[in-house]
């Protein structure tokens, strides 16, 4: 089998975020950019951390609601508390389909995201701008079942998809396969709260092939047409559904939400 080849002269958004959370799979191109945006705003490391403890969040919500199938999309390089790992906990047979764009990710995916003996993991290279090459995969038709209620998981990769390329058809692409009763989870980068350091941020981060995108809560609000939001709605991802007392450092530049299929 032929190894992937991964160029490390380019930075990609799941390495770098690797980087911010800790992580040792990065390299000097992505840790350029990570230290970039840190000097501009140094929250930003909380921020991501916040960021994924809105994904475990919802998940645990999602599995307690008796949804036992999730599609990640822009999983990023494995860390704990994966979504496999937060639905097994509270349902050993949750079925889970990652997706990522990144050859590191990959290998790293293949490797430590492992299911449960009851229930099913896959992971699949591709890119959320191709809609129909995730739902249409075999692979991922092999773990879910789209007939019945699917988890729809987009947290912190929207932002990296600019207007001209339509992140709201891709959204909407994925929402259509799924049926009445299916989930759709999101975090989203946002000026709303903090426009001063949230514009610096994205100053920051455009560099080179990299591209940030903060946008409203009314653009962010698009990608849920058709579904109901849950309580409590649009709010700064923080926020929604804490769990414990919210770090006085924690930026607030992102949105997130959950809402449920009508």
């Amino acid at each position: 089998m032929t190894t992937p080849k991964i160029d490390t002269s380019v930075p990609h958004p799941a390495r770098v975020y690797d980087y911010w959370l800790g992580g040792k799979d990065n390299y000097a191109a992505d840790r350029a950019v990570a230290e970039a945006v840190i000097a501009s705003t140094p929250g930003v490391v909380q921020g991501a951390r916040e960021n994924r403890a809105f994904l475990g969040r919802a998940v645990r919500y999602l599995a307690e609601q008796g949804v036992t199938q999730f599609l990640d999309i822009g999983t990023g390089i494995p860390t704990t508390g994966n979504t496999h790992e937060v639905a097994q906990s509270v349902n050993p047979a949750a079925r889970v389909a990652y997706v990522d764009n990144d050859t590191i990710v990959m290998v790293h995916a293949r490797a430590l995201l492992t299911s449960t003996p009851e229930g099913r993991t896959t992971y699949i290279e591709a890119d959320l701008r191709e809609p129909h090459t995730i739902i249409d995969h075999p692979d991922v038709n092999k773990v879910l079942d789209f007939s019945k209620p699917v988890a729809v998981i987009i947290v912190g990769t929207l932002m990296h998809i600019r207007d001209e390329e339509d992140p709201w058809g891709a959204v909407k692409a994925f929402t259509d396969a799924t049926c009445p009763g299916s989930y759709l989870a999101i975090t989203h980068l946002t000026a709303d709260f903090e426009p001063e350091l949230m514009g610096t941020l994205a100053k920051n981060y455009n560099t080179g092939p990299l591209l940030m995108t903060n946008r409203t809560a009314e653009e962010i609000g698009r990608f849920f047409d058709g579904f109901e939001l849950v309580e409590p709605g649009l709010v700064w991802a923080t926020a929604w559904r804490p769990d414990k007392p919210i770090p006085a450092e924690a930026v607030r530049g992102a949105y997130g939400a959950v809402g449920r299929k009508l």
